[in-house]
């Protein structure tokens, strides 16, 4: 079902072109695997015959942690790829358990198995799961920060924005009691809103190679079917319930382009919501310049700023 802006956050009371994964992190090295619990390949969801999975990083006992809590809080990685490729292999946020955070990178059904909404109901059963698992493993998912880039910052501005809206949400899954309210999100350089990117780059939005005209279904005599483009879109959902933002995207960025993180920003700042943008010098569509010292300290500096006091489960 369709829901307009308006009508979606009444239900909250009651592709671009295929995109390129990025390097791993190089703002600090590698966590040694005697540091971590690593758990991987762990089976989250099943759809139609497609095992969802994640792998997870939980810090050692004796790791400092953020929060004021005894367990680690939780950043959930989304890898891009342009909805139809990619790896969770490649997180570039897992030296965030050296900061007392753990770390969970989830997998998606790719525009060749699904379309629209399948990869946010992925994501949102993903969410499901880790909470209802935290005990087990032994983090802190109270408080859950997402964070992905190119179509995996699109599916994290997503999980931000479309809190408690039924059609996002999906039936996947063994937990449906449990929350897929996130508290904050950090974008790499996600599309934001597929009806702009559609007037502003046309001939990269919806040609046969694009992956976003995949995730949206198609051509519908001739067109995107706009409903498609507005459903998919994060821009359509902003309210002022939604989790703090923080985003990153590269001057020189021609697949996905500034205005697509300007234009999330701005509707965060119309609404009354804390956002920030930090433009890349020089930068284009990913790479390692994303993930130096300096901006990986930011997203630390980010994400140490909202304690689980302001974090809501409802």
């Amino acid at each position: 079902m369709y829901f307009s802006v308006t009508q979606s956050k009444r239900v909250l009371a009651s592709a671009i072109v295929a995109m390129v994964s990025i390097a791993p992190c190089v703002g600090a090295d590698e966590p040694k695997a005697s540091e971590n619990q690593v758990t991987s390949d762990v089976v989250y969801a099943t759809a139609d015959g497609i095992e969802m999975k994640l792998d997870l990083r939980v810090p050692a006992t004796g790791v400092s942690t953020h929060h004021n809590s005894a367990k680690p809080a939780l950043v959930v990685w989304i890898h891009g790829g342009g909805w139809r490729a990619g790896s969770r292999k490649k997180c570039p946020l897992t030296d965030l358990t050296q900061h007392g955070f753990a770390v969970a990178s989830i997998s998606y059904r790719f525009t060749d198995k699904a379309i629209f909404p399948a990869q946010i109901h992925d994501c949102k059963a993903a969410i499901r799961w880790l909470r209802a698992h935290q005990d087990q493993y032994g983090y802190d998912a109270s408080w859950i920060a997402v964070a992905g880039s190119s179509a995996g910052g699109h599916l994290a501005l997503l999980l931000g924005t479309s809190g408690g809206i039924g059609e996002m949400e999906g039936n996947l899954g063994e937990h449906g009691d449990q929350s897929s309210t996130i508290q904050a999100v950090i974008d790499y350089f996600g599309p934001s809103d597929f009806i702009l990117r559609g007037k502003t780059q046309p001939e990269r939005a919806y040609t046969t190679e694009s992956g976003s005209l995949a995730l949206l279904g198609g051509l519908r005599d001739g067109k995107v079917d706009p409903r498609m483009e507005s459903m998919a879109s994060p821009a359509s959902y902003v309210s002022s319930n939604d989790p703090p933002l923080l985003v990153f995207h590269g001057t020189e960025d021609q697949t996905v382009l500034m205005d697509q993180s300007q234009r999330i920003v701005a509707l965060y700042n119309e609404a009354g919501l804390s956002a920030r943008l930090i433009s890349v010098e020089g930068a284009g569509h990913g790479g390692k310049a994303f993930f130096t010292k300096d901006h990986f300290q930011r997203a630390l500096d980010f994400l140490v700023q909202y304690p689980p006091a302001i974090a809501s489960n409802d």
